[in-house]
């Protein structure tokens, strides 16, 4: 009940700073080409957490698999 009263009674939000939103309104006129620049900057930033948590859950795996596949040591 909480959470939906919250989500239907936010306001939007403005995020962009004022340079992004001009750069942003501007790469769409006159053929400028500083739009795809910040689209891919976007993109870039966006990939980043997801490599870094991809490799921290490959090597753990890896790990895992190793100790696992290691035979019981008999005394």
């Amino acid at each position: 009940m909480g959470l939906s009263a919250f989500v239907l009674s936010s306001t939007p939000a403005k995020a962009q700073c004022a340079m992004c939103s001009l750069n942003a309104e501007n790469s769409t006129q006159h053929g400028n080409t500083q739009g795809k620049g910040l689209n891919n900057g976007i993109l870039f930033l966006l990939s980043m957490p997801f490599l870094v948590g991809g490799s921290v859950a490959i090597l753990w795996y890896k790990k895992y698999r190793q100790q696992e596949a290691k035979p019981p040591v008999l005394k």
